[in-house]
């Protein structure tokens, strides 16, 4: 969650204080990190910086913003390979326990991870999401317009799991800029300043064999072109899982999934 530089080229702090609630950053655990590195260069054209938490870490950027983290720890940290959404709160510890007290699980953390603090939990039907207290990349707008076009949770009862994250998140609450919850096409909808940043579906079954049927969140990129990034993803190693004209669900050569949408004009 390192700091850019706004286009006037002062450095704006902005803390989970002035986001709560909403996704933040996303991030991949992975075996191999010069693998997962050339996959995801060739697929969504990202360069890499290395990140402050050591050798086993990295920064993705798409055209000099910082989208995205890469932790080669799954084989060390014996953790599932997967990507990650974290949502912003003004206190990790706080977040933690709530979690705890409606079911769900903490997995790691709250760990000190400067300029914040992190946790890495699971609701109660095993969907796994991570919380971050802290600074944010300066500009939290540019950074959510420049990597996810928004997540959606793959669950076994939309409005069960939107009552359970709305009282860990603050969602729908009193308090000045909450983020919106609604009903809306068959799916709770979540927005934070007017856009879409969530959706949650249900239909996840949470005990099937294949694990993007189970209740998961699945991050989703926007790209300008949702055929080249299959036929990338293909010749890199990965596979595609499924795929329509403005949308496919790809997988990355260590098992992680992901969604690729056709970027629209806002």
């Amino acid at each position: 969650m390192n700091d850019v530089k706004t286009p006037r080229g002062t450095a704006e702090v902005v803390s989970t204080h002035s986001v709560f609630g909403a996704p933040c950053w996303v991030s991949l655990t992975s075996r191999d990190l010069e693998a997962t590195q050339a996959f995801y260069s060739a697929v969504l054209g990202w360069r890499w910086r290395p990140a402050k938490l050591g050798d086993r870490f990295r920064v993705a950027l798409a055209e000099s913003v910082p989208v995205a983290g890469i932790a080669a720890v799954a084989s060390m940290w014996q953790m599932a390979v997967a990507w990650t959404p974290y949502f912003a709160v003004p206190s990790a510890d706080e977040a933690v326990a709530r979690v705890q007290e409606r079911g769900g699980t903490s997995a790691v953390g709250p760990l000190s991870l400067p300029p914040g603090r992190a946790a890495l939990l699971a609701d109660r039907d095993g969907a796994t999401f991570g919380v971050w207290e802290g600074e944010l990349i300066s500009n939290w707008e540019t950074w959510r317009r420049a990597a996810p076009t928004f997540i959606r949770l793959h669950t076994r009862d939309a409005f069960d799991a939107a009552m359970f994250y709305g009282e860990v998140l603050d969602w729908a609450t009193e308090r000045p800029g909450c983020c919106e919850v609604r009903y809306e096409g068959g799916e709770v909808v979540l927005r934070s300043g007017g856009d879409v940043v969530a959706r949650i579906e249900s239909g996840a079954l949470e005990a099937a064999p294949d694990p993007t049927i189970r209740p998961h969140w699945q991050v989703h990129f926007a790209v300008p072109d949702v055929e080249g990034c299959a036929r990338a993803a293909e010749l890199h190693g990965g596979s595609v899982l499924s795929k329509v004209i403005d949308e496919a669900v790809l997988r990355d050569p260590d098992g992680a999934q992901f969604t690729v949408t056709l970027r629209r004009d806002r």
